[in-house]
C-alpha cells in the first residue's frame, strides 16, 4: 500500500472524534427518514414490522433489516429489489443486509449494483 506524506492538516484523523459520531448518526437518522418517505405504503408497512436502520461506513451506506419473525423475513426478502431500488437513489454503492430471526442463521446482503441480477430471477 502506498504511503502519502501528507501535512497534519490533510491528513485523516488517528481516531474518530465524538463529534463525527454525533455527525454520522445525525445523517444516518437523516437517511432513514427520506428513504421511509420514498417507500409506497405496502413497503412502509413490511419496515415497520421490523426493526431497520442505516449504518454508514466509508465503503457504502448500508440498510439493516432485522426481521421479528420467518413471515416477515419472507415479505421482505421478496421485496429486496424494489427496496435496493430505492436505495439506489439515494447511494450507489449502497447495500441491505436482511437478519433472519434465528441468529444462527446468515443474513443475506445485497449490493445495489447487483441489483439487475436479481431483478431477473422470478
Amino acid at each position: 500500500m502506498a504511503t502519502f506524506n501528507l501535512p497534519p492538516d490533510d491528513s485523516p484523523p488517528a481516531q474518530i472524534e465524538q463529534a463525527d459520531r454525533m455527525l454520522r448518526r445525525q445523517l444516518e437518522d437523516v437517511m432513514r427518514k427520506y428513504f421511509y418517505e420514498a417507500c409506497d405504503g405496502v413497503t412502509q408497512g413490511l419496515l415497520l414490522s421490523c426493526q431497520w436502520y442505516f449504518t454508514i461506513t466509508a465503503e457504502a451506506l448500508t440498510l439493516v433489516i432485522n426481521c421479528p419473525d420467518q413471515t416477515s423475513n419472507w415479505r421482505i426478502l421478496n421485496n429486496a429489489v424494489p427496496l435496493g431500488n430505492i436505495l439506489e437513489k439515494f447511494a450507489g454503492s449502497g447495500k441491505i443486509r436482511i437478519c433472519p430471526p434465528d441468529p444462527t442463521e446468515n443474513p443475506f446482503e445485497m449490493r445495489v449494483d447487483e441489483l439487475s441480477i436479481y431483478r431477473d430471477f422470478p
